[in-house]
């Protein structure tokens, strides 16, 4: 299966959002890889994909609390 990288707007906006968010990441099935870069306007997460869906992505995301949305790409 080919590794992907998905981007996504959020609202994780600062360490403490990054540290709820990241039980759900780290532990799901299928990311080799992720961060946020707090520092811009739109607070993009970048996943780096082994396997796993943009929906499920969605769906972690979603299930810590907060807002997501895929970028165009």
């Amino acid at each position: 299966m080919e590794n992907k990288e998905f981007q996504f707007k959020t609202n994780i906006k600062c360490g403490g959002c990054v540290a709820t968010v990241k039980p759900q990441l780290d532990n799901a099935e299928g990311i080799c890889h992720w961060d946020v870069d707090t520092n811009t306007k739109d607070k993009i997460l970048s996943v780096h994909s082994k396997g796993i869906t943009v929906e499920e992505v969605i769906q972690k995301v979603q299930e810590a609390g907060f807002k997501i949305e895929l970028l165009n790409q």
